[in-house]
């Protein structure tokens, strides 16, 4: 059963990677695979130590999930703009030839 979640995943990514091109789907995919594994490790780690009760648990993990979230927005952006900056610094402006455009009506 994982292995036909990992596949439906990976096959979904393909798509998007197809739709968008590479540099906005690892954007997005960093965007959500950062907060999602904070959780997941939040949870993991304190869900043991502080809630003895399984009900108490589930109930205050989404309070948690989305105070993970926020709080890792900055390190997305970070991430982002660092992918943002080291893509757009590919162009070499030597080969960039400028030219100016005449209306042919004169």
């Amino acid at each position: 059963m994982i292995y036909l979640f990992l596949y439906t995943i990976g096959l979904i990514a393909i798509w998007y990677i197809y739709r968008v091109g590479w540099i906005v789907a690892v954007k997005t995919i960093i965007s959500i695979i950062i907060p999602s594994l904070l959780i997941v490790l939040f949870n993991l780690k304190a869900g043991r130590f502080i809630f003895r009760n399984p009900v108490l648990g589930i109930i205050s993990s989404l309070p948690t999930a989305i105070l993970i979230f926020r709080g890792s927005k900055p390190l997305v952006t970070f991430i982002n703009a660092y992918i943002d900056e080291n893509t757009q610094g590919n162009i070499d402006l030597e080969d960039v030839i400028e030219t100016e455009s005449v209306p042919i009506d004169e």
